[in-house]
């Protein structure tokens, strides 16, 4: 009994998944005990700019909560920014350019923003594959008490 075709039907099968797109890189928030991954609300993948219609995540933080944002070796590397934003993700209250190379950023705590509501937005500079379309991470946080 020949095991040929089945050996040439697991290597036919194994190169199967090889073109496959690079999925969505995440970031990641940590805040007291809680880390969380967030998923980008868009993303450059395969040369193209993506929308994606995920529902950012939103963390309770304590007042004085101290925040850290850490990012892929990637974005560090291209340069990123995190964008303070109202509890209604409309108005920019502010922006912190954070050094080119660094994947953290952790100089911000719940208390440095006024509204008790709010969001933060990693934003990836702009240029690599997609040219003019950057990356971007939104992730609410309600502070207690507030």
């Amino acid at each position: 009994m020949s095991r040929l075709p089945a050996v040439l039907l697991l290597l036919a099968l194994a190169g199967c998944g090889g073109a496959a797109a690079e999925a969505p890189a995440e970031v990641r928030v940590v805040t007291g005990s809680q880390s969380v991954d967030v998923r980008p609300s868009q993303y450059c993948l395969d040369g193209k700019g993506q929308r994606y219609t995920d529902s950012p995540p939103v963390i309770e933080v304590s007042p004085g909560a101290p925040i850290a944002l850490t990012v892929p070796d990637a974005v560090a590397d291209r340069g990123w920014s995190v964008q303070v934003f109202d509890e209604k993700l409309q108005e920019e209250l502010g922006v912190v350019d954070v050094p080119k190379g660094n994947a953290v950023f952790d100089k911000i705590s719940s208390d440095d923003v006024v509204p008790p509501a709010f969001y933060l937005v990693i934003v990836e500079d702009k240029g690599g594959d997609c040219g003019e379309f950057s990356a971007a991470w939104p992730v609410g946080f309600i502070r207690a008490g507030g």
